[in-house]
């Protein structure tokens, strides 16, 4: 029987198994997609299928930069346990030296690249989730190519910093990344801050001045005074060093003659909906036959 493109489509989305596995197992089944779905779980290549929508905010972040390039991976899985298990660990490891090695800087070629077993990336996830018995996802991935300084900076897998410079070297660009890891600036410079949050903090700011009672003139004052400030706290340059807070990050870098070209910064799971269980609520719901 000819094993049609639609046919795998199919089983692909009933399974999220790899296509050629899909295949694979439709020329087993004679193209019966409940036999293949059977044969599929038989060979723990179909397990992942019910733990595909289970929600996975947890995991690690991996980065590293050599040659000339910087990468950063973040992977999910659903338990903090699971991202301390050195078997999705060393999942991560090899898919950053796979990254390293080939320049990769789209997370769908990670997921379809063959890594040295001759396994493919997401073949080696699904048997991952079929071992462990989570959901575990390839979220997001950031490189830079650049002949400036790169470094990298993770904090305890949770936290990663990918930072290009212009000037400076290799130990004054591993602790800007370290300070953007530790107090999270929202950008470079004043001129990268958008207009209408601006406006929104100076709306709120200018709120709170009049209700001091003080003249117009002394508010205004005030105003500009507390923008420069929030200005300050949300810009790299114009925070204070975090291993230094006598001088900001700007005047640290004019003494290197150096400056910042990019900064990409990860934190665990953010942005991801995360489902909030209370048990003593769910406990009684049982218990009143909810």
């Amino acid at each position: 029987m000819t094993i049609t493109a639609s046919m795998v489509k199919t089983l692909r989305e009933k399974t999220d198994a790899p296509m050629m596995d899909c295949k694979k197992a439709l020329t087993e089944s004679g193209g019966d997609i409940e036999k293949a779905i059977e044969w599929m779980r038989k060979k723990g290549q179909a397990s992942a299928a019910k733990k595909a929508t289970r929600i996975a905010a947890q995991g690690c972040i991996v980065a590293d930069c050599a040659d000339g390039f910087a990468a950063m991976i973040e992977i999910n899985c659903e338990t903090d346990f699971v991202g301390k298990d050195e078997n999705f660990k060393q999942f991560c490891n090899s898919l950053m030296g796979y990254t390293k090695a080939h320049k990769t800087t789209e997370i769908a070629q990670l997921a379809d690249a063959t890594l040295d077993n001759g396994q493919t990336v997401d073949a080696a996830r699904l048997a991952l989730v079929a071992k462990i018995g989570e959901n575990i996802q390839l979220r997001r991935m950031n490189t830079i190519t650049s002949s400036h300084t790169l470094a990298s900076y993770t904090h305890g897998a949770r936290i990663a910093v990918l930072v290009e410079l212009e000037g400076g070297d290799e130990a004054l660009a591993r602790d800007i990344a370290m300070h953007i890891a530790a107090i999270n600036p929202e950008c470079i410079h004043a001129d990268e801050i958008q207009a209408e949050t601006l406006e929104k903090e100076r709306g709120i700011v200018a709120e709170n001045a009049r209700q001091s009672g003080k003249p117009e003139a002394v508010i205004e004052k005030m105003v500009e005074g507390r923008m420069k400030k929030f200005v300050n706290e949300i810009t790299l340059l114009g925070q204070s060093f975090v291993k230094d807070p006598s001088k900001s990050v700007e005047a640290l870098l004019k003494e290197h003659g150096a400056s910042v070209k990019q900064f990409v910064r990860y934190e665990l799971g953010e942005g991801i909906e995360k489902k909030e269980e209370n048990f003593a609520d769910e406990v009684m719901k049982q218990v009143k036959g909810e």
